[in-house]
């Protein structure tokens, strides 16, 4: 059987938005991963993967760490002998890619966002550009997530060979189905999100804090990990009834089930994101940023709304909007959305693409 070796950062994403590509994988090759520990290994084990556990600081920029990272992946690479690695996210991208190019071993790498090293400019994004261009220079073939992201990295003259755009990790269809649309006594409004500065936690709390003064039948609801920098501000508000913070939670169509519309106003570097695709899969309306990686989800003014970024101002009053629409406007809005992904984001759209090209790499 072929070996194929995967590299990502987490256990989290690679199990919620992979496992139906690595079910398929499994079929009729041996799958290893290697990845940091965390709470799905075991369920990634239970598919029939080998777990190769990988100390990856996903955040830092010290070099002498990520040099260690290059080091681990030349010993994986020996020990396993893939016929083929899939990398993820920039690290096991850049530093993966260093070491199959140079132990000779095809690898298809996906660039699942440029992250804010790219996105700030300066010193870093040089860098990162630098490395991009060692990392992806002899890739088999590299997925984009959305065509921003395509036309930066190839106004570098960084990748010489095969590229496609794939929309995203698609959605399963099957998972998030269309759920009955609740009714108006209460709109509920749904941010999932890790709460941090750059998925727009600060204009969805200046939206919640207005619009529950003006129209007391609305809920705003946030559900994802706290950043320290926040936890603070979102009891205090959960506290005086303008949120309601449930934390993180590992199922959200529950809420979903109660939603009437997702905000997300994120302006961090996203490939394409999930949040998105999976309420959109669920029937729900979404308002989302003027970004790549959201506005592809969004046919403004049919299945949501598009706000610039960082204007809470412009989220108001999207959100005013969206709460003068008829129930039965807010309904189809949400089931305009499911034809969307139904047409344009399945997942198995992107698990085909990726068995064409393993396939036309290894045979």
């Amino acid at each position: 059987m072929r070996k194929i070796l995967i590299l990502a950062n987490n256990d989290i994403g690679l199990y919620k938005f992979r496992k139906e590509l690595i079910e398929e994988l499994l079929a009729d090759n041996n799958v290893f991963i290697s990845l940091p520990k965390g709470e799905f290994i075991n369920k990634l084990v239970n598919l029939g993967c080998e777990f190769i556990d990988t100390n990856i600081s996903r955040r830092g920029t010290n070099p002498i760490t990520d040099l260690r990272l290059m080091f681990e992946y030349k010993k994986i690479l020996n020990r396993v002998k893939p016929d083929v690695v899939l990398s993820y996210t920039i690290k096991p991208n850049v530093y993966g890619g260093m070491m199959c190019r140079l132990t000779k071993t095809p690898y298809i790498s996906n660039i699942t966002g440029l992250g804010t090293a790219v996105e700030n400019g300066g010193v870093l994004q040089s860098i990162t550009i630098f490395l991009y261009k060692l990392a992806l220079k002899n890739a088999s073939c590299v997925f984009f997530q959305n065509k921003e992201n395509a036309e930066f990295i190839n106004s570098k003259g960084i990748i010489k060979g095969k590229q496609k755009t794939i929309p995203g990790s698609g959605v399963n269809l099957e998972h998030y189905q269309v759920l009955n649309y609740p009714d108006d006594n209460i709109i509920n409004f749904l941010f999932i999100s890790r709460v941090m500065k750059q998925k727009g936690i600060d204009q969805y709390l200046d939206a919640a804090k207005y619009i529950r003064e003006k129209y007391p039948n609305t809920q705003f609801h946030i559900l994802g990990f706290c950043e320290d920098s926040y936890e603070e501000k979102l009891k205090d508000m959960h506290d005086k009834g303008v949120i309601v913070y449930h934390g993180m939670q590992s199922d959200v169509r529950k809420f979903h089930q109660i939603s009437h519309c997702t905000v997300h106003p994120t302006y961090y570097p996203e490939g394409m994101s999930n949040v998105l695709l999976e309420s959109a899969a669920c029937g729900r309306p979404i308002i989302t940023t003027n970004r790549s990686g959201c506005r592809e989800i969004v046919d403004d003014g049919i299945n949501g709304y598009v706000v610039e970024q960082q204007n809470s101002q412009d989220l108001i009053e999207k959100v005013e909007k969206f709460i003068a629409l008829t129930s039965e406007k807010k309904r189809q809005m949400g089931l305009a959305g499911r034809a969307k992904v139904e047409r344009e984001f399945d997942r198995q759209i992107v698990i085909d693409s990726y068995k064409n090209e393993i396939n036309a790499v290894v045979g």
